[in-house]
């Protein structure tokens, strides 16, 4: 039995950003541990409060947990740019992993603006 945000699309997206951020990461050159781990915290905070928020049973925790999400994809943004100023991403690996990123914020928004608009 799956718990119910296995079945979340967006639950399924960011797990799988998780495992590309981390075979981008394996690459970087010694000595930018700093942000080869801010890089896969971000990008695993991303799920992991995914998973938390739908396991809250009030709205408002839910929500808060559904936007600290968020705030990850964003916080991703600036780490990938300084990755590809390093030389450590492509220009064309940067712009898939942000428009999956720029997806994933729109599903989020879908997920919160969705539990605003519930009963309960």
């Amino acid at each position: 039995m799956a718990f119910m945000f296995e079945n979340l699309q967006v639950y399924q997206k960011a797990v799988g950003f998780v495992d590309r951020v981390a075979s981008h990461t394996e690459s970087f050159p010694r000595g930018y541990y700093f942000l080869v781990d801010q890089l896969n915290r971000a990008a695993l905070s991303i799920a992991t409060n995914l998973a938390e928020g739908n396991g809250r049973f009030t709205k408002p925790d839910r929500k808060n947990f559904f936007t600290i999400a968020r705030g990850s994809v964003q916080e991703r943004v600036p780490l990938l740019e300084i990755a590809m100023r390093r030389g450590f991403v492509t220009s064309p690996d940067r712009a898939d992993l942000k428009s999956n990123l720029e997806e994933m914020a729109r599903m989020i928004s879908g997920l919160i603006n969705g539990l605003e608009k519930r009963e309960i």
